[in-house]
């Protein structure tokens, strides 16, 4: 076990289950030394983060529906009561609607469109603003996303949309909550597969393309992400905010 993150209180929002990228940035963060707090949605992840954290020590776990303001102020609440201040937050939520995905972006629904950001970039400014108040001895706060932000990813569609202005929310929240030794970043993960990725169509096309293309030759994983959180969430990036870094096996250079 490592250190750098030892005796840090460690928020992780957006675990599902042993894919998930959130889940590869908990075995990181607990590798080095961090005290891991989780959120789940309902029920059905509640059983599965239970069952992950369940060789953890130490390891809290609340619902949380980020949708909802009331959840979100009793998860910062519990904390708060707990733990008294927060020194990290892993953001790793993002929704959209499957028919959004697999139908043309130009049909996406008014509807369909609105809970994504509210899901995918909304509840990144909720959980923002709670943080700040039990970020008392500073801290960082990351969230994830993906190149289907900057560049047409067919089938991506209104995620795409909202990756965009999620980034731009780092950028902001950057700004803002530097004063008080809050550092904002984004990981912009390469495509890995989690419950999510199955939604987008041609995905094992994408896996194909990046494995072929990339500098790297290969695709990412759970490690390589777990990896470049803990140097967000540590002190090794102490004089980074604002910035979206690519972990990708470097396929955002390619031109082809």
């Amino acid at each position: 076990m490592g250190e750098l993150l030892k005796g840090e209180n460690i928020l992780i929002m957006g675990v599902r289950n042993k894919w998930s990228i959130a889940w590869g940035i908990a075995l990181a963060a607990k590798a080095e030394g961090a005290n891991l707090i989780f959120t789940y949605l309902g029920e059905r992840e509640k059983e599965a983060v239970e069952k992950l954290v369940s060789g953890m020590d130490g390891v809290a776990v609340y619902q949380c529906d980020v949708s909802k303001e009331e959840d979100i102020d009793n998860v910062f609440n519990e904390i708060k009561n707990r733990f008294g201040v927060l020194h990290g937050l892993v953001h790793a939520i993002a929704y959209a609607r499957a028919e959004d995905l697999q139908d043309t972006f130009v049909n996406t629904s008014k509807e369909g469109f609105q809970l994504a950001m509210d899901i995918s970039v909304y509840s990144f400014i909720a959980v923002a603003r709670r943080a700040k108040e039990l970020m008392t001895e500073g801290g960082s706060i990351l969230t994830l996303t993906y190149r289907g932000s900057a560049k047409v990813s067919p089938g991506y569609n209104v995620m795409g949309v909202a990756k965009a202005a999620l980034e731009a929310s780092i950028r902001y929240a950057a700004y803002e909550l530097g004063g008080s030794g809050i550092r904002v970043n984004g990981i912009s993960a390469g495509p890995v597969k989690t419950m999510s990725a199955k939604g987008i169509k041609n995905f094992s096309d994408i896996l194909a393309i990046v494995e072929e293309k990339a500098p790297l030759k290969r695709n990412i994983t759970l490690d390589d992400l777990g990896g470049a959180a803990v140097f967000l969430l540590s002190s090794l990036s102490s004089g980074m905010t604002g910035e979206v870094i690519y972990i990708d096996a470097g396929y955002n250079i390619m031109g082809v």
